[in-house]
């Protein structure tokens, strides 16, 4: 896999950049393993962005590559506030998403796991759309969604999917969903199902070949 970042795109100095040319970094660990990650992602499952995503995603790719290369440098500082500010929000949204089974994940063990007070996360999150705990709501309410509305899932409990999703409380677990959505849980799957009825057998139809 490559990336070509011109240099006039990096926040760094040419001549900075000039001793890590042809050098190697690590893609296991730190802000190298979470740009190596993100790229594998994007790179393997392109099917699952649209074409309004790839500035953002090329905002990404850039922040984090621009701090990887800071830091090898040991020059972190000479990378912008608001470039480092983002590539944290990426790693913290990253952490986020692996974690999102936990039940007790909270901002806290979130601000814990990236050596920050939970002030300082806050703070962090201030740009975006959404607050650490509405991002985690979020985030598990998508995944529930979707598989609620999956077939080969729709013989598992409601409970079981809620609760692989950090949702252990079916009462809670209810409340939240149709706070946000304005139907239940299992209305929702309801209306899913028979949504994939109506366009399963007019997709049949469509595609049918004609027998000899």
């Amino acid at each position: 896999m490559v990336a070509i970042i011109p240099h006039g795109a990096l926040p760094l100095p040419p001549d900075r950049l000039a001793p890590l040319l042809g050098g190697r970094m690590s893609g296991t660990e730190g802000i190298g393993a979470l740009l190596a990650h993100f790229l594998a992602q994007v790179a393997n499952h392109p099917e699952q962005y649209h074409a309004a995503d790839a500035g953002r995603l090329g905002t990404i790719a850039l922040d984090l590559a621009s701090t990887m290369l800071g830091r090898h440098l040991v020059a972190e500082d000479a990378v912008p506030t608001e470039v480092r500010r983002r590539a944290l929000v990426t790693q913290v949204q990253g952490y986020i998403q692996r974690h999102l089974g936990d039940a007790t994940l909270s901002p806290q063990m979130v601000a814990d796991a990236h050596h920050i007070s939970l002030r300082s996360l806050h703070r962090l999150f201030q740009a975006e759309e959404s607050t650490v705990a509405s991002y985690i709501r979020d985030l598990r309410l998508a995944r529930c969604r979707h598989d609620l509305a999956d077939p080969g899932l729709r013989h598992h409990p409601i409970q079981a999917i809620a609760a692989r999703w950090g949702f252990p409380d079916k009462a809670h677990f209810s409340r939240v969903f149709r706070s946000v959505h304005g139907t239940t849980p299992q209305a929702w799957r309801a209306s899913q199902a028979e949504l994939a009825r109506k366009v399963n057998p007019t997709a049949s139809t469509v595609n049918r070949v004609e027998a000899d």
